[in-house]
């Protein structure tokens, strides 16, 4: 059975940093394609990063500079580096697990970012 477990979102204020990880089991990490998503209230859900299995990496306009997406296979964990953080960037945060044709989701984090 395949679980994505996401943690590391917080309140924090804005300019300071945070680190989301996602930890999976029962699948095969290494082949497997890794991002987040965030969705705010109101808004509609944006990929924010993503690494492929590969290390290839791919950044939303509005985070570019200020986030970094990493993976170390031998954890079967990825991490979002999330420096910078504005009011704007407050969201639910959800990492996924891609293995062709499924993904797989974590229950999602909190980010919260006062100014």
């Amino acid at each position: 059975q395949v679980q994505v477990v996401d943690s590391g979102g917080g309140l924090v204020q804005a300019g300071e940093s945070l680190r989301l990880s996602c930890a999976a089991s029962g699948i095969i990490f290494s082949g497997s394609d890794m991002g987040w998503y965030r969705q705010a209230r109101g808004n509609e859900r944006e990929l924010v990063a993503s690494i492929s299995s590969g290390g290839r990496t791919n950044y939303a306009d509005s985070v570019k500079g200020r986030f970094i997406i990493s993976r170390d296979n031998a954890r079967n964990t990825a991490y979002l580096q999330m420096n910078s953080l504005k009011p704007e960037d407050a969201a639910t945060y959800s990492c996924y697990v891609f293995r062709s044709p499924v993904y797989y989701w974590g229950q999602g984090t909190q980010v919260t970012v006062s100014a």
